[in-house]
């Protein structure tokens, strides 16, 4: 089978690793697309640090073609499935109460059943999978169910936050993460404004249902922030940006009794000064939120599956895998959203 390994800073090798065997308790997935996610870019262009050789991809779709004898459930040859990355430990105490996304020993490198190298393993044609990691997708194509991964970390992002009916959210950044935040938030009755300096990505958050759109660079986001809730500042901010020397600022804008969510991580993970008897006054809390669980995986999926959330404006471009260098070369450009990569297209063309 065909899999992506990364070498060194800006050096992926595709190369022929040997086909993996599949335990009797495991499922052997046929993976179709993987969409190359922000932490992948920062592996490539070295923000990132990882032991090398690695192989990364973990926002992955494909279908099951060969089930342990030992597997339990209704699980069936040509199901299409979604893999929720089994990076937690499974025995922490966070784990153990289901907050896996918060495992003590959350490992990146974790060493994937049947791969000749350590990494999350979704840039390999096939992968072997724990049926207790797998959730089911229909009715869109593999390169939208790839998305569920995303848009399970922002489902529990915005579960954090208590978003609710009649909230003013600001969402700083207009990515991806942001225009997902916009989405779920709208899902839960919120008026949402979207801040960017990229003017096309905030006309694209207007079409999706922004009340307001900012752009910080030519207005004066605090001010115009007061304006849009009523002199109070929004109840609820996310932060999408790796940013840190935003927050401060941003405090301002949010209000009494508010909650800011530090949604992105944060190289370099630079320092901030605040005001902490501001936060002491106006009861604001600042609270993270990182990686997702199983509950919030399988509902990412329906949702995905269902078309409750319309993950396609999201696809910028779609390439094979023997192109995969051109292709994270245009996924670190900012203008993208999410590229993908299709296993599928180069199969179709080897029985052709």
């Amino acid at each position: 089978m065909k899999t992506a390994v990364f070498y060194d800073v800006k050096n992926l090798v595709v190369e022929e690793t040997p086909m993996p065997e599949v335990p009797k308790e495991k499922i052997l997935m046929k993976i179709d697309t993987c969409a190359i996610c922000t932490w992948e870019q920062r592996v490539y262009t070295g923000v990132k640090k990882v032991s090398y050789p690695f192989i990364g991809g973990h926002e992955i779709a494909g279908e099951i073609v060969k089930i342990g004898e030992a597997v339990e459930g209704d699980w069936k040859q040509g199901d299409k499935i979604v893999f929720g990355t089994n990076l937690a430990c499974g025995h922490c105490y966070y784990c153990r109460i289901g907050e896996e996304q918060n495992c003590l020993n959350f490992d990146h490198s974790k060493q994937q059943p049947g791969l000749p190298y350590r990494g999350m393993g979704g840039l390999s044609e096939y992968l072997i999978v724990d049926p207790s990691d797998i959730f089911s997708y229909q009715n869109v194509a593999p390169e939208e169910a790839s998305l569920t991964e995303p848009l399970s970390c922002v489902l529990h992002s915005v579960e954090t936050a208590k978003v609710d009916f009649g909230d003013y959210v600001l969402i700083i950044g207009a990515g991806i993460m942001g225009m997902l935040h916009l989405q779920l938030a709208q899902k839960r009755g919120a008026i949402v404004i979207v801040s960017d300096p990229n003017e096309k990505r905030l006309e694209l958050a207007k079409s999706l249902g922004a009340t307001h759109v900012i752009n910080p660079v030519k207005e004066d986001l605090t001010e115009k922030i007061l304006a849009y809730t009523e002199n109070l500042g929004a109840q609820i901010i996310f932060n999408t940006t790796p940013i840190s020397g935003l927050i401060p600022g941003l405090l301002e804008s949010l209000s009494n009794t508010g909650t800011m969510i530090l949604y992105s991580s944060y190289y370099p993970d630079e320092p901030v000064g605040l005001k902490f008897d501001h936060i002491h006054k106006t009861g604001q809390q600042i609270k993270g939120t990182a990686n997702s669980n199983k509950r919030d995986f399988i509902r990412a999926s329906r949702l995905i599956s269902q078309g409750i959330v319309d993950v396609k404006p999201f696809i910028t471009k779609i390439y094979p895998l023997s192109q995969i260098e051109p292709a994270f070369e245009e996924a670190v450009n900012t203008e993208s959203f999410r590229i993908v990569i299709d296993f599928e297209q180069e199969r179709s063309e080897e029985s052709c």
